[in-house]
C-alpha cells in the first residue's frame, strides 16, 4: 500500500477539472462541510494522497458509498499512546478501525522510563504506516523532584530531540506550572526554545493572574479541565480546551455544554488515557462522538472537535476537512448515532473496507531494552510501626476524576502495625522504585479502591512509572512486587499467595509486544479477578492506581520518596500532627 503517493500539480488539476480519470472516487455518500457544518450529496474524487474535488466523477477505482457518512479522518488532540498498553503499531490498527487516522501524541510515559531512546522508540514505530502520528516533546521529565523516573531530559536535550522529525510539532503538557509562574530557569529555558512552536498545557483549577501568566509564557491547550466554567475561562484567556473521555477522567459529559457557547472553535476532543480493552469494546474519538448525541447534541457541531479544530489548534494544512487540496483522510459512517465506521480512506488509500482492517503492520522494530532494575521485596517491606493517638494522611482516589483528596483517618492497629481494613476500604498502598535499584518504597494509605482480598499492581505510574501496590495484606503485595519484578512489568492481581491474573508489559514495563486481542483478553482476566476480590465492574482500577502516584494533579499523592501533598508541592508525613 502507497500511503504517501503524491501527484503532481498538474494532474491534480487535470482531475479536478475532469480532464483526467481520479486515482479514487467514493460515489455517492452524504458529504460533510466542516466550514458550514452542512451535507452535500456528492462524490469525492481524489489524486493521489489528495482530495481534488466534491461533484460527479469516475476513477480508476470507485467505491459505492451510496446511504453513507462522509467525514473527514477523526483526529485525537492529546492522547498517550502507552497508556492503551499496545505497541504503537497495534494501537493504530484499534484506531483506524474506529475511524481515526492522526493524533497528536505526547510519549511522555515511555520517555521518562527510557529517556530519548523512548521517544526514538515511538517515532521509529509510528513512521511509514497509515496514519498521522504526530509528537510533542514531553516537558516534564521527570515530571517533578517528588520522586524517581528512570531518565532526565534537559532544555539541551529536548534541542536535539525537536529536530528528529517534521512530525515533532512542540512542547507537551507543561505540568509544572508552578516553575512557570514562578520563572524556575529549567522551564524558561524550555519554554524559549519552544517560543515560536506550539506548547500544550497542564494546569488544573489555574485562574486569574495566575492563568494570565501561564498563557503570556506561550502555553495555549488544556485538557484538564473539570468544570465548563474553568474551561470557559481558558478558552476567554486563548487557549484551546480538549474535552477529554478516557479511562480514568470523564469530563466530557460536564464540559459539553461548552458547545453552546460562540467560542466552540476554540475546543477539541481528546482521550488522553485510554486502555485496551475500552478501545476495543467502545472505541476512541467515535466514542466520544457517539457520547455527545446521545447527550443531545448535534453531529454536526460536534464533527469539527474531532477534525478541523484540532488541525487549526496545532497549524495542520490541508488536513480535518473534505475539500480540494487536502489529504485524503476519510470516514465513511453508517449511522451519526453509532459513528462506528464502515470504510476508512487514509491518505487516498483505503485501509478499511466493511469494517474490516486491509493494513498488516510489520511486529515491533526493535525492543527498546530492560527497565525492571529493582530489589527483591518481602512482606517486611511494607510494615508500617504504628503511632498510637495519632491521624493518618490518607489518599482518597475518585473513580470518575484523577483528583484525590486528603483524608485524615484513624489507623486500623494490628500488632503494633498499622493495616488495612477492608470493612472501612483503607488499604496499604506501596511505590516501589523501579529504575535505578535504590530500594526506594514509599508507604502509604488509599481510600476509595473496593478491594477486599488480596493484592493488585502495576508498573504503569504515572509519570516516573515506578511500581505501585495496593492490597489487603503484606503478603500479597509482596507476592505481586516480586511477579512483575521478574516479568519485566505489567498488571498483576494476586490472592492467597497466588498469581490469579497479569497482562505483561514487556516494553518498558509500559506497553505489551503482543497483539491487541491477545492484550485485551488478558485485561479481562484481570478484570474478572477484580470483580472476584471485590472492585465494581465499573471502575477502572488500574488508571486509577497509575495515577495515584502522579505528584502533579491536587490533592494527596504517594510516590517512591513518600506523600506528596501536591497543592502546597511538598512532602507529607504519613502521620497528622
Amino acid at each position: 500500500m502507497d500511503f504517501w503517493r503524491a501527484t503532481t500539480l498538474e494532474e491534480q488539476i487535470d482531475t479536478a477539472m475532469g480532464r483526467k480519470e481520479a486515482d479514487l472516487v467514493l460515489k455517492g455518500g452524504r458529504v460533510f462541510n466542516v466550514f458550514l457544518k452542512t451535507w452535500e450529496d456528492g462524490d469525492i474524487a481524489i489524486s493521489g494522497n489528495k482530495i481534488v474535488g466534491i461533484g460527479s466523477y469516475t476513477g480508476k477505482q470507485e467505491i459505492d458509498v451510496a446511504g453513507l457518512y462522509l467525514t473527514p479522518g477523526l483526529m485525537d488532540a492529546h492522547v498517550h499512546f502507552e497508556s492503551s498498553m499496545l505497541s504503537p503499531r497495534e494501537m493504530v490498527k484499534v484506531l483506524l478501525l474506529n475511524g481515526v487516522t492522526g493524533a497528536v501524541t505526547d510519549p511522555h510515559e515511555i520517555t521518562n522510563v527510557l529517556g530519548e531512546k523512548g521517544f526514538r522508540f515511538m517515532l521509529d514505530e509510528t513512521a511509514n504506516i497509515p496514519f498521522s502520528a504526530y509528537f510533542m516533546v514531553p516537558s516534564c521529565v521527570p515530571a517533578t523532584d517528588m520522586d524517581t523516573s528512570g531518565a532526565r531530559i534537559s532544555a539541551e536535550d529536548m534541542e536535539r530531540i525537536r529536530k528528529l522529525s517534521p512530525r515533532v510539532l512542540g512542547l507537551a503538557e507543561m505540568m509544572n506550572f508552578p516553575g512557570i509562574l514562578y520563572r524556575q530557569q529549567g522551564e524558561m529555558d524550555k519554554m524559549k526554545l519552544f517560543y515560536n512552536q506550539k506548547v500544550d498545557g497542564h494546569a488544573p483549577g489555574l485562574s486569574g493572574k495566575e492563568l494570565n501568566a501561564y498563557v503570556a509564557a506561550g502555553i495555549s491547550t488544556e485538557h484538564e479541565c473539570v468544570t465548563p466554567a474553568e474551561a470557559w475561562e481558558k478558552v476567554r484567556r486563548g487557549m484551546y480546551v480538549f474535552m477529554r473521555e478516557g479511562s480514568a477522567a470523564h469530563n466530557l459529559v460536564d464540559l459539553l455544554p461548552l458547545l453552546k457557547k460562540p467560542g466552540n472553535r476554540r475546543l477539541c476532543l481528546c482521550t488522553d488515557d485510554r486502555h485496551a480493552d475500552d478501545l476495543i469494546e467502545q472505541g476512541s474519538i467515535n466514542y466520544l462522538l457517539q457520547i455527545g448525541v446521545a447527550q443531545g447534541y448535534e453531529p454536526e457541531d460536534l464533527i469539527p472537535l474531532a477534525t478541523l479544530n484540532i488541525a487549526e489548534c496545532y497549524g495542520m494544512k490541508h488536513v480535518g476537512a473534505l475539500a480540494p487540496g487536502y489529504t485524503a483522510d476519510i470516514v465513511a459512517f453508517d449511522s451519526l448515532e453509532t459513528f462506528q465506521p464502515v470504510h476508512v480512506i487514509k491518505g487516498g488509500v483505503q485501509v478499511v473496507r466493511n469494517r474490516k482492517l486491509l493494513w498488516k503492520s510489520e511486529p515491533v522494530l526493535e525492543m527498546p531494552g530492560q527497565s525492571m532494575k529493582m530489589p527483591e521485596v518481602t512482606a517486611d517491606s511494607f510494615r508500617i510501626p504504628a503511632r498510637p493517638n495519632k491521624k493518618m494522611h490518607v489518599i482518597g482516589v475518585s473513580h470518575t476524576q484523577l483528583l484525590t483528596s486528603k483524608l485524615h483517618l484513624e489507623p486500623t492497629i494490628r500488632d503494633g502495625e498499622a493495616v488495612s481494613d477492608t470493612e472501612r476500604d483503607i488499604l496499604k498502598m506501596a511505590v516501589c522504585e523501579r529504575h535505578h535499584n535504590t530500594g526506594n518504597i514509599g508507604l502509604g494509605f488509599a481510600f476509595g479502591f473496593n478491594l477486599k482480598k488480596g493484592a493488585i499492581a502495576t508498573t504503569v505510574g504515572h509519570d516516573s512509572h515506578n511500581l505501585s501496590v495496593v492490597g489487603t495484606n503484606d503478603e500479597d503485595m509482596a507476592v505481586a512486587v516480586n511477579r512483575l519484578r521478574e516479568i519485566g512489568g505489567g498488571l498483576i492481581v494476586v490472592s492467597d499467595g497466588e498469581v490469579r491474573a497479569t497482562v505483561p508489559l514487556a516494553i518498558a514495563g509500559l506497553m505489551s509486544d503482543r497483539d491487541a486481542m491477545a492484550v485485551n483478553s488478558q485485561i479481562k482476566q484481570v478484570n474478572f479477578w477484580l470483580r472476584e476480590l471485590g472492585i465494581p465492574e465499573e471502575y477502572s482500577t488500574f488508571m486509577i492506581l497509575a495515577f495515584a502516584s502522579l505528584p502533579v494533579i491536587p490533592e494527596l499523592r504517594l510516590t517512591d520518596r513518600g506523600l506528596v501533598d501536591v497543592v502546597n508541592f511538598e512532602h507529607e508525613d504519613l502521620w497528622c500532627e
